[in-house]
């Protein structure tokens, strides 16, 4: 059984910075790309940021330049820095993966962290 727990969400006022974390255990053979989504009240989930396992990363126009994405392939950990936050960046923050175990190939969701922006 595998399992993604985030963690490092929370209320940060504009222009602060957060750090997310996603951490993968379980039966894990490998893990391929990584991201984060995130989903506003009343919005369709959204990718933020993308990380292949070499490291290649993309990222929604919203977000260049402020959010940074990176991995810890030894940890099975994805991160996700977060400066220069907006209210508009108000959401839960989700980490999806797509990992090999004994049985199958397949995308991984996390349970969600809240993150806030607000004065």
């Amino acid at each position: 059984q595998v399992q993604l727990v985030e963690s490092g969400g929370g209320l940060v006022q504009p222009g602060g910075s957060l750090r997310l974390s996603c951490a993968a255990s379980g039966s894990i053979f490998s893990i391929d790309a990584m991201g984060w989504y995130r989903q506003a009240p009343g919005k369709e989930r959204e990718l933020v940021a993308g990380s292949s396992r070499g490291g290649r990363t993309n990222y929604a126009d919203s977000v260049k330049g402020r959010f940074t994405i990176s991995r810890d392939n030894e940890k099975n950990t994805v991160y996700l820095q977060m400066d220069s936050l907006k209210p508009e960046d108000t959401a839960v923050y989700y980490c999806d993966a797509g990992i090999l175990t004994t049985f199958d190939m397949r995308n991984y969701w996390g349970q969600g962290t809240q993150v806030t922006v607000s004065s």
